[in-house]
């Protein structure tokens, strides 16, 4: 019988991928070092149940404070009670580098690729007119067409 962990499923069902962990190992050491097979498997396993014993500890976080998901701020919690304090700074700088590329690749994707160009004032303009249009369209009136900008009629 396989050993199981906390939620009932086998170990064998946790993994990282292989690939890019040994992309992640062999970037970390310098070109003219080699890791064995059996090396890079043993620290993908290290990986996961590293994985396994933070997820743990931020659970238990979250529940003492009655909380049903996983923040941020539990896993960080977590890092504390297991003794990698240390750390702490660095990962919350990675976590906030994390959330400002994807906010950035957010942007880049939007419908809308001018946004980032707008200003606070143009932006809201903006929602403002989509508003209408929405509001227009559920009340089955007519949508009001769109105003033309004023910095760009005030330069004709």
């Amino acid at each position: 019988m396989e050993p199981m962990d906390i939620v009932g499923k086998s170990k064998e069902d946790a993994s990282l991928p292989k690939a890019t962990m040994t992309k992640i190992i062999k970037e970390m050491l310098p070109p003219d070092v080699r890791v064995a097979r059996d090396a890079q498997d043993l620290l993908i396993e290290c990986c996961v149940e590293f994985i396994n014993l933070i997820s743990s500890e931020s659970n238990e976080v979250c529940s003492k404070e009655d909380k049903r998901t996983i923040a941020p701020e539990h896993v960080l919690k977590a890092l504390e009670f297991l003794g990698f304090g240390e750390y702490i700074e660095e990962v919350y700088a990675a976590y906030q580098q994390h959330k400002f590329e994807t906010m950035q690749d957010s942007l880049k994707g939007a419908k809308w690729s001018n946004v980032a160009e707008m200003t606070e004032e143009e932006a809201l303009a903006e929602q403002q007119r989509m508003f209408a249009e929405a509001r227009a369209r559920m009340n089955g009136g007519t949508i009001a067409p769109k105003q033309p900008d004023t910095d760009q009629s005030l330069e004709s």
